[in-house]
C-alpha cells in the first residue's frame, strides 16, 4: 500500500480534486470518495471530479461522535 501524501492549503480553497481529498482527510481513496458521496460534496464537470469544501466540513462536524 502506499503512503499517503501530506496536503498543505496555502490559500482559501473552495474545491479540491479528487486525489487530492485522501490526502486532506488522512484516509484512503475509496474512503474518501464515500465520505464525499455521502456529504454530497462531490461536483462534476466534464470527467474531472472535485469536492466541494464546505459541504464536506459541514457533513463531518454533523457526523463526529
Amino acid at each position: 500500500m502506499r503512503k499517503t501524501r501530506e496536503f498543505q492549503m496555502d490559500q482559501e480553497v473552495i474545491c479540491v480534486s479528487r486525489d487530492k481529498l485522501p490526502q486532506l482527510l488522512g484516509c484512503g481513496q475509496s474512503t474518501a470518495d464515500k465520505i464525499a458521496m455521502d456529504a454530497g460534496a462531490r461536483i462534476k464537470v466534464g470527467k474531472r471530479v472535485l469536492i466541494k469544501l464546505d459541504k464536506l466540513r459541514e457533513y463531518l462536524e454533523k457526523n463526529i461522535e
